[in-house]
């Protein structure tokens, strides 16, 4: 079950980085969500930092 969920949150801040790669590579980039998107990515990093 634990390995399950790391695998999830790994995905999920897999998908983040992503998005933020994204966003940043847009000719008029949102600065606000990239900021909001950076805190989710770190919050999932903690949380995986927990559990590892």
């Amino acid at each position: 079950m634990e390995s399950s969920h790391f695998s999830a949150l790994q995905n999920k801040h897999a998908g983040l980085e992503r998005r933020i790669s994204e966003e940043m590579t847009r000719p008029s980039p949102d600065a606000v969500l990239i900021k909001d998107l950076k805190r989710r990515k770190l919050k999932i990093k903690e949380e995986l930092a927990q559990l590892h």
